[in-house]
């Protein structure tokens, strides 16, 4: 039987994630501390619960490690998924999830459900939940005159340092180049109502993993609905198992289902739709590049989204699973209240952030979620 494709990715991102650097502790505790309103900080130990989560609390690791096939996976698990600091893999996985990795079938869900929901969340499993959060607002000034953007870059799951990095410096030149100022961060604190009003729009660079606390999400929320820009790009839609439905079912419009591992960079046709020209004239109506391509569970086109550009299936091998037939959307707009919300799946490899095609796609994307004009 072929390994899922989630299995074989582990062993490919060992590496990449190894090499994060995981918060200072100090930083943590005083987090923990100064975030009462965590989202899943007050939580029953669940099948649902992060693995992070259970694996920061001894008796939750022993409930879930009660079940033998559990027990197992773990001791073979990949460092990557154990890490008990953020950014980790374990941040946006959870049992439930793991099924398929460690092999097991749904039958088990329920005893392991009871055990879990045995144990106490005390308060020293709060503050170690909400220590991965931050409501420090950075300091920033803004030139006069300028449309400004906020790129947010905060990771608590999955960091592919070199694609952040890649993503970082092209969100520079395109802000260069259009006259733009941009703010970067990776302070959660900066979803205040108050700071949110200075950007014509928030850019998510490659953001993964649960990382508003209930206020910033309201107030994020609240910011797009009422007019403001938001863009996505690539990780900002691809964890796992992800704990917030609005930002994936509104603002996004479509739930991450995978991406091929065999192999996991390939080249793949692009086509503009209707709309696409309409966003972005200058690109041509097909190109091919290279790059990971995500695949989703529901086409955003069924949310409500205007496509903007879809992938040639027939170009690339995605695998029966993931196959989403003729109509496979890549990139896409959504209008949440009276915001605009512009999401690309483009954009792991770093190579790609220096395509000419690709930065086309993201600078009209921010244009259009921000409203505002290229220079």
């Amino acid at each position: 039987m072929r390994r899922p494709f989630w299995i074989v990715m582990l062993a490919v991102l060992l590496g990449v994630l190894l090499r994060q650097a995981p918060l200072e502790a100090a930083t943590r505790a005083a987090a923990g501390a100064s975030v009462p309103d965590c989202p899943l900080g007050g939580d029953p130990y669940s099948v649902d619960t992060p693995l992070l989560d259970i694996l920061l609390n001894p008796a939750a690791t022993a409930a879930l490690r009660s079940e033998p096939g559990f027990a197992r996976f773990l001791d073979r698990a990949q460092p990557m998924l154990l890490r008990t600091e953020a950014p980790s893999f374990g941040a946006i996985v959870t049992p439930r999830f793991l099924l398929g990795w460690a092999q097991l079938t749904p039958d088990v869900l329920p005893g392991i459900e009871r055990r879990l929901r045995e144990v106490p969340v005390t308060p020293a499993d709060r503050a170690q939940r909400c220590a991965r959060y931050d409501d420090e607002a950075p300091r920033f000034e803004l030139p006069r005159g300028r449309p400004a953007l906020l790129v947010f870059e905060k990771m608590t799951g999955f960091r592919d340092g070199p694609s952040v990095d890649a993503a970082h410096a092209a969100l520079a030149s395109l802000a260069q180049r259009n006259g733009w100022s941009v703010v970067f961060t990776d302070r959660g604190g900066i979803m205040r109502p108050a700071l949110l009003r200075k950007f014509a729009a928030v850019v998510w660079n490659n953001v993964s993993g649960d990382v508003l606390t209930v206020a910033q999400r309201a107030a994020f929320r609240a910011y797009v609905e009422g007019g403001g820009g938001f863009v996505g790009i690539h990780g900002s839609g691809g964890d796992p198992v992800a704990f917030w439905s609005w930002y994936l079912d509104e603002l996004v419009g479509a739930r991450f289902l995978g991406h091929p591992m065999a192999p996991q960079f390939q080249v793949a046709t692009l086509a503009l739709s209707d709309w696409g020209h309409e966003l972005a004239p200058d690109l041509p109506p097909t190109w091919s590049m290279q790059d990971e391509w995500y695949s989703f569970s529901t086409n955003p086109r069924a949310s409500g989204a205007r496509i903007v550009a879809t992938l040639d299936e027939s170009t690339y091998s995605p695998g029966k699973s993931l196959a989403m037939g003729a109509d496979h959307p890549i990139a896409w707009t959504r209008e949440p209240g009276k915001g605009r919300a512009f999401y690309t799946a483009i954009g792991h490899l770093p190579e790609t952030y220096s395509d000419p095609r690709a930065l086309e796609l993201l600078q009209s994307g921010i244009a259009w979620a921000a409203r505002l004009p290229l220079l």
